[in-house]
């Protein structure tokens, strides 16, 4: 008898074990939207220059990532910049990307490949227009650069879209006007201190890392982009309604400012996809992307400023599902 109801114990409960593991099973399929299982598979994420901001928030992101979706494999790919990594996801090569609001408008704009199918996940931090030039130059505004050999971003960068548009609101002409050397962050900073260049443009978040230890090897100041040429800017219309007027702390670079706020140009980073992407990995991803904002900001300071309040607004493109289901979740 003893043996008997002693069988009779474990397989009820074994029978109970069974049930139970399956109500958590499907209580955890329940929370998930639809039903839809953890993201797992593999990503792919186009960065930027290795010296960038872009290239060091995606390193940081791709642990955050590790940590919150064990089953997806990051790939980070590094790219010229904001208009490479847009061919890059809307053509299928890359499943997200960082890129300036006003290259997603001009992409858009000019009906390149795949642009219908960009999404926006999270309007991220702003990147700042430095002219950086060594600090005994003469150049004191874009129009002194006439005659001079500048670094104006790579090809596939949004630094030389910006660069080339402050030029002409300038009315200095970027092709006959000055010798434009096509360069990335990671090279116009030794080709300024060799005497390879004059000046160059740079776009990111502050403090880019790459001008920071410029500064701290070599003297140098930044040139103020005054509200005026702004607003020249700003009367193209189209793409350039992305630029606003804005102010360099002054202790953004504190070398090479010396205490003095500087004049710039401001536009917005974009966190983007694709409707190809499901919407449990897009609402995922942006979840980690804004959690993981603190922790990133310590090593890389333009992320700290990622706000839930703003994020949603991702002009001009679309918020992805997944996305704006992050967002409906979060709501007060």
């Amino acid at each position: 008898m003893f043996h008997a109801l002693s069988r009779f114990d474990r397989r009820r409960t074994l029978r109970t074990g069974a049930v139970l593991a399956v109500v958590l099973g499907l209580l955890a399929w329940w929370l998930l939207p639809l039903g839809e299982r953890t993201p797992s598979g593999t990503l792919t994420f186009s960065t930027g220059v290795p010296s960038g901001v872009y290239q060091r928030y995606g390193e940081r992101l791709e642990g955050a990532l590790a940590k919150d979706m064990p089953e997806v494999s990051i790939k980070l790919l590094t790219s010229e910049g904001s208009q490479q990594n847009l061919a890059r996801v809307a053509t299928g090569k890359a499943d997200f990307t960082i890129a300036t609001a006003d290259a997603v408008a001009t992409y858009v704009r000019d009906g390149r490949p795949g642009a219908h199918r960009l999404r926006g996940c999270v309007r991220l931090y702003d990147d700042y227009v430095q002219l950086v030039v060594p600090r005994d130059s003469d150049i004191a505004s874009v129009a002194d650069l006439r005659g001079k050999r500048v670094g104006v971003g790579q090809e596939g960068s949004g630094v030389r879209l910006v660069a080339d548009r402050l030029l002409s609101a300038a009315g200095v002409h970027p092709q006959r006007d000055l010798t434009a050397v096509s360069a990335g962050i990671n090279t116009m900073p030794d080709r300024l201190v060799s005497g390879d260049l004059d000046a160059f443009f740079w776009s990111g978040g502050l403090p880019t890392g790459a001008v920071h230890e410029l500064s701290q090897r070599f003297a140098i100041k930044l040139v103020p982009l005054e509200e005026e040429l702004v607003k020249e800017l700003q009367s193209n219309g189209g793409s350039a309604r992305y630029y606003r007027s804005a102010t360099m702390p002054a202790d953004a670079y504190r070398y090479a400012q010396r205490g003095t706020s500087v004049p710039t140009v401001a536009v917005a980073n974009l966190l983007i996809t694709t409707d190809r992407i499901d919407p449990a990995m897009a609402e995922a991803f942006t979840r980690t992307v804004i959690n993981s904002r603190d922790g990133i900001g310590r090593e890389v300071h333009a992320a700290q400023l990622v706000d839930l309040r703003t994020a949603i607004y991702t002009d001009p493109l679309t918020v992805h599902e997944g996305a704006r289901r992050y967002y409906r979740s979060v709501k007060p």
